[in-house]
């Protein structure tokens, strides 16, 4: 009851209180965490599990946590990892804390996840973090795309406020376009548009074009989920929820064990539902070559 109570949001002050309403006797802080250890057990059997078929779609997003690191309080990233298989299931495949920019980081969460046996990657779906990029194509050789909620935060901050607006819904028609070409002739119509009076905003649109279209290469089931992050907004919610009772992490190993804890759950209510996507196109879809998009199915 004292580790369930703690991995669903209780503080471990809270859970002495409720321990004594239930009169019981009081419980130390020491003791609560004596307690939750044998979550580790659990916890690293489920991040460390080997991965079997292959999972076209992989999706990174990074939570920011507060820990003590040499007598200092650090920020350090809490990367998730979600992919969804050829059976047209999502799960949470992998957990790494570090520093987020670094392409050693990324290089070496990546490998651990290919060593775990994740293959047959086709599109990786993230913020742009640096570094990010060159470590897909040297352990995938997959596609990118730039999650397209940031992508327009980005581009819109070239643009003064009272402009936005009509900037966005510029910018959004390129993305009701029925396949990448037209696509990308929508956006650089926009660009160009726009080019004498926002100069940065049109050579920020030219340098991440391409990023932010990679999800029109494969089959139009499934882009709705591909082309941001956004799928993944209930699950860092609730991790940002139980990061902010604890505050400030001790050390690594204590962000491992509670937000461990919260993806195991979620991962276990997943296995519950329907399929996160159609299966129907998954088939082919496997057998595309990573590297060459025009292999991918559309729909017609």
């Amino acid at each position: 009851m004292i580790q369930e109570a703690w991995i669903g949001g209780v503080s471990t002050r809270r859970v002495d209180d409720l321990v004594q309403a239930m009169g019981l006797s009081g419980i130390s802080k020491s003791q609560v965490s004596k307690l939750c250890k044998e979550i580790d057990e659990r916890v690293h059997a489920f991040l460390d599990r080997p991965l079997a078929g292959e999972w076209p779609y992989l999706w990174l997003d990074a939570t920011y946590l507060k820990q003590r690191e040499g007598g200092r309080i650090v920020s350090v990233a809490a990367i998730i990892a979600v992919a969804v298989n050829t059976d047209g299931r999502r799960e949470i495949v992998g957990l790494h804390i570090g520093p987020s920019e670094a392409e050693t980081f990324w290089s070496g969460f990546l490998k651990s996840l290919t060593r775990r046996g994740l293959r047959g990657v086709k599109l990786v779906i993230s913020d742009a973090h640096e570094g990010l990029k060159a470590a897909i194509r040297r352990v995938f050789g997959a596609a990118w795309q730039r999650c397209r909620v940031h992508w327009m935060r980005n581009t819109l901050a070239h643009v003064p406020k009272t402009q936005q607006s009509m900037v966005a819904a510029a910018l959004r028609q390129a993305f009701l376009q029925p396949d990448r070409a037209q696509a990308s002739q929508m956006l650089r119509h926009v660009a160009d548009q726009l080019r004498q009076k926002w100069l940065k905003l049109a050579a920020f649109i030219d340098d991440s074009e391409t990023d932010g279209l990679s999800y029109l290469d494969f089959p139009e089931q499934h882009r709705s989920k591909l082309h941001s992050t956004n799928p993944l907004e209930r699950l860092n919610k609730e991790v940002k929820r139980r990061a902010d009772v604890v505050g400030i992490f001790p050390n690594e190993a204590a962000i491992i064990r509670l937000i461990g804890a919260v993806l195991l759950e979620q991962n276990d209510e997943w296995q519950l539902q329907h399929r996160y996507m159609q299966v129907e196109v998954m088939a082919e879809l496997a057998t595309a070559a990573a590297t060459d998009p025009r292999q991918i199915p559309c729909a017609a």
